[in-house]
């Protein structure tokens, strides 16, 4: 196997998390494609941990977990334990891939015969037939990658729904509070600092008004008048 050609190569730039291996499966490998793991995944900025866990891999990239079973061989005769132990992962995990290493035309058909007649739901989980090792592990640590990719996308899109949700409450308080008299943009920020919500600033007494901002005192008797005196808040603002 010719893992040099992979072991500095970068398929990921700007990725960064950590893979925790499989301790039993590292040592039904050769020590050769095991170094291979260990530099690839250096290249690639993941730490590597070997911890005793169910899947032959985790990677936790972005905020997301995702679990991968890697068959280095094909067995024809032990398909059964294979797909059994991959019914039970696929109930602990969301993100889980079954990598299998076919590189012959035999070994892939003897497969596809097996997966259809295995019961296992197609596309759940996902199995990826590969040619050899280095292909196998390369796919591992793209889908890896893609899946935090994703969940980062996502975590920024929330982020900037929360932050147009924030700015148009902000702008509705600004209205609100301005459009008493005699406050001003500033005066409304000072409120919303120092109190809180428009329900707040109804509530507050005008000492406690004076003594958290710099309003004055008529602005301050102007809020209490404001929310408390029906007159007062219906009348015209004059600016």
């Amino acid at each position: 196997m010719s893992y040099a050609k992979l072991e500095l190569q970068k398929l990921v730039p700007g990725s960064s998390g950590v893979c925790m291996m499989n301790n039993r499966w590292k040592e039904e490998q050769h020590p050769s494609f095991i170094n291979f793991i260990a530099t690839f995944l250096s290249a690639n900025s993941f730490r590597l941990n070997v911890v005793p866990i169910a899947p032959d891999f985790i990677f936790n990239c972005g905020g997301v977990s995702v679990a991968f079973v890697f068959m280095t061989s094909w067995d024809c005769s032990s398909t059964s334990h294979m797909y059994h132990r991959v019914y039970k992962l696929k109930e602990q995990f969301g993100n889980l891939y079954v990598v299998v290493t076919l590189p012959t035309r035999e070994q892939n058909d003897s497969f596809v015969r097996s997966y259809f007649k295995s019961g296992i739901e197609v596309g759940r989980p996902t199995f990826l037939p590969v040619l050899d090792l280095e292909m196998g592990f390369e796919k591992i640590v793209k889908l890896a990658h893609a899946r935090g990719v994703c969940k980062q996308q996502d975590i920024v899109a929330r982020m900037k729904a929360e932050r147009k949700h924030a700015v148009e409450g902000m702008d509705a308080f600004l209205r609100v509070v301005t459009s008493i008299p005699g406050i001003d943009n500033h005066d409304a920020n000072s409120l919303n600092q120092a109190i809180g919500s428009i329900e707040a600033i109804a509530k507050a007494s005008k000492e406690y008004i004076m003594e958290n901002t710099d309003l004055s005192a008529d602005k301050a008797e102007n809020i209490l008048r404001f929310f408390r005196d029906p007159k007062y808040y219906l009348s015209p603002k004059i600016n």
